[in-house]
């Protein structure tokens, strides 16, 4: 592997390699779309009800698509990836509530790994959140990724647009419900050590599980997942997403 430099940090060449990045909405991969467009262009495959452009950001191999919202179609995504476009890596770029107090909105959230909320099997002695025959509850990020993640905020702590927020590892918790109620968030901490909230990220996890890619979520905060969320997320959601995927562009740019 060759050495290069990007903002002032030692990054390692993407060889061989090809990332599928997924967002559940427009916002979060409208920008990173546009740079594939300035960067020689991408080709448009459509599956699933998806559509999928094929590019590069930088000097990187990338697939980046919108997904939908929701766990059955984010879930759907990771499979057309690894089916059809042979990907290596997985990210996750997008908006969250927060549920780590050390958290604000703008900040971004890197995971360590993802679990399911809102699976509930305890009646047959399952753990909340286990799935029967899964042997894991939360299914780990990719150590590798998270480095790359964190030598990204390194790179980028003073640069326009992120000077003063926060980038912390956590755990992310998904469900398919939108968390605006305190009483939830307050669950969602006590029962599951969460970080932030949302509702694709852990399907992305499993699916990436299953296929064996290594994966990472990397999600700005939008709201703080309590009784003002539905006022503070469409405030913050479009510029939240924006510095996501500006950050996920950085991560993976080799120029």
């Amino acid at each position: 592997m060759c050495i290069c430099r990007v903002g002032g940090c030692a990054r390692r060449e993407y060889i061989g390699m090809r990332f599928g990045i997924i967002g559940a909405m427009e916002t979060e991969v409208a920008t990173l779309k546009k740079h594939m467009a300035q960067n020689g262009g991408y080709s448009s495959k459509r599956h699933a009800g998806m559509d999928f452009a094929v590019g590069k950001l930088g000097n990187a191999e990338a697939v980046v698509v919108k997904c939908g919202v929701g766990k059955v179609n984010a879930a759907l995504c990771v499979q057309v990836l690894a089916d059809f476009f042979e990907v290596t890596h997985i990210i996750n770029t997008g908006v969250a509530g927060a549920l780590n107090v050390n958290l604000d909105i703008g900040d971004i959230l890197i995971s360590t790994d993802a679990l399911q909320h809102d699976v509930d099997v305890t009646a047959l002695k399952y753990a909340p959140g286990q799935i029967p025959g899964v042997p894991v509850l939360a299914f780990p990020a990719d150590p590798w990724m998270i480095m790359q993640a964190e030598k990204t905020a390194e790179a980028l702590k003073n640069e326009p647009g992120f000077s003063g927020v926060s980038f912390i590892r956590g755990r992310v918790v998904s469900g398919d419900a939108f968390i605006s109620d305190s009483a939830v968030k307050k669950r969602l901490i006590d029962e599951f050590r969460g970080d932030c909230c949302e509702m694709e990220g852990a399907a992305i996890a499993q699916a990436a599980y299953a296929n064996n890619l290594p994966y990472v979520i990397l999600r700005a905060i939008s709201d703080r997942a309590n009784g003002v969320a539905t006022v503070d997320y469409p405030v913050f959601e479009s510029q939240a997403a924006v510095r996501c995927s500006r950050f996920v562009e950085y991560m993976i740019n080799r120029n």
